[in-house]
């Protein structure tokens, strides 16, 4: 087992760095996700016409999961053959955008939901609930920048 680990410790810690930026985004994700979603459903079913609307408004948290999958796959093409210090090194590189991602997913679908709220009641001011949305995205879209920049020196 000793000897498994000295010549694959440094894959298994890459592979858990790809695990953390890929599961911790997409959990925030889908969470979020889901929060917008029920919200959406439910102007949905009182006004269907606002359908695609909502859906944007819905779509928003997702984008988080979606930095987490592509920092995640860039780590993947490199893990092969790391050594434990670089397999340590794309931990850290996965924290950004793993922990960000979650935590702003969650946020931006509380703001959506208020964007979906802003729908409901006055249509024509439905663009603001939108850039309200994407004023979250931006910590998301800093943290995805970061953990690119990481995974770069790997």
């Amino acid at each position: 087992m000793i000897d498994f680990l000295v010549k694959n410790g440094g894959t298994l810690l890459g592979a858990i760095g790809v695990a953390l930026a890929v599961f911790l985004a997409g959990r925030g994700s889908a969470i979020g996700v889901g929060m917008a979603g029920e919200a959406a459903a439910g102007l949905t079913v009182e006004e269907p016409e606002k359908f695609g609307k909502s859906l944007v408004l819905q779509l928003l948290p997702g984008t988080q999961g979606l930095y987490g999958f592509v920092i995640g796959l860039f780590m993947f093409f490199k893990i092969g053959g790391m050594d434990f210090g670089q397999g340590l090194y794309a931990i850290v590189a996965a924290l950004p955008v793993g922990l960000v991602g979650y935590w702003s997913a969650i946020a931006q679908a509380k703001v959506a939901i208020g964007g979906i709220n802003i729908l409901a009641k006055n249509e024509g001011q439905f663009a603001k609930g939108i850039i309200y949305a994407v004023m979250v995205e931006l910590y998301a879209i800093l943290a995805f920048a970061i953990s690119f920049l990481m995974v770069s020196n790997i």
